[in-house]
């Protein structure tokens, strides 16, 4: 395990100071963006709401919406609500809260296992990730085209903690020649994990809001906020985790967009293990603004 995972992993692990509270902080390199990134308040809650669950349960699914931008110089408070504990399933709904508002909420969903009728749409044909540049050559490669060198630091830093793999370029590579809205990358963590079925469920909800919304981007020829053509941030997100897997081995994040309207674009996704098996399915709608350009004054 690196340095940068092992950083990932503290940031994670919200502390408990109550029962039912938590609090969480951001990296260091969020303090210089001016919001907290979605994945981390997702991920952190979902710990949150997970340590108050039997530990013969695993989270099934999620719902989150984002109501605020959170602040990266400050902590957030996370306060867990037991909202139902059954004999099969148990619930619980997290509201995240920075100087007195909440700017965060996540309905999540635990199950014991059980077994049942089984069927699984086919994973999509994709290279080998070990056929394919890392995604930290992949920044460094396009590094110049951002308009902000804080976000060019950024993505260099979760790139080394997680192995993030485009199959084909992303946005910010092709700029102005829209394309089919269809994104895959391969992902894992970069080194070994423990075995805690909830710290691989948290780390693939953490990294699932980092690429969901290219496709949108790529149907437009928008290289996104990295390159400045398009301001956005996620207004909600969801995901069903229908079988096991390992965060810290390969994962085809299979990713396409039905429709963009009204500022808003919708990102659908299947997460696959590397032998076929459909782990996750993540849906996201994000608010996706193009800024005006503003007419030259007259001379």
């Amino acid at each position: 395990m690196n340095d940068a995972l092992a950083v990932l992993l503290d940031l994670l692990d919200p502390e408990q100071v109550e029962r039912d509270i938590f609090r969480g902080r951001s990296s260091a390199v969020s303090g210089v963006v001016p919001r907290v990134f979605g994945g981390q308040v997702a991920a952190q809650a979902l710990v949150a709401a997970g340590r108050t669950v039997p530990s013969d349960r695993t989270a099934h699914s999620l719902h989150a919406y984002f109501l605020r931008p959170g602040d990266p110089a400050a902590p957030i408070v996370y306060t867990v609500d037991r909202i139902r504990d059954g004999r099969s399933f148990t619930t619980r709904r997290v509201v995240a809260i920075q100087h007195g508002r909440p700017v965060f909420h996540l309905s999540a969903s635990f199950q014991r296992y059980e077994e049942g009728l089984e069927h699984q749409t086919e994973m999509a044909p994709a290279p080998d990730p070990e056929t394919l540049e890392t995604g930290a050559e992949t920044v460094a490669r396009h590094a110049g085209r951002f308009v902000d060198p804080v976000m060019a630091e950024w993505l260099l830093r979760a790139r080394e903690a997680v192995d993030l793999r485009y199959v084909d370029a992303p946005p910010y590579a092709g700029v102005g020649q829209p394309r089919e809205p269809r994104s895959q990358v391969w992902f894992r963590t970069a080194g070994k994990l423990a075995d805690d079925p909830l710290l691989h469920i948290c780390l693939a909800t953490y990294i699932s809001d980092m690429t969901l919304l290219d496709s949108v981007l790529l149907a437009h020829g928008r290289g996104g906020w990295a390159v400045g053509d398009v301001v956005g941030a996620s207004l909600d997100h969801a995901m069903w985790f229908h079988r096991p897997f390992r965060a810290d081995e390969w994962l085809l994040y299979d990713q396409s967009s039905p429709s963009s309207s009204g500022g808003r674009g919708l990102g659908q996704a299947r997460i696959f293990t590397r032998d076929g098996a459909l782990a996750v399915s993540v849906v996201q709608e994000g608010v996706l603004r193009v800024p005006r350009v503003r007419a030259a004054p007259p001379r």
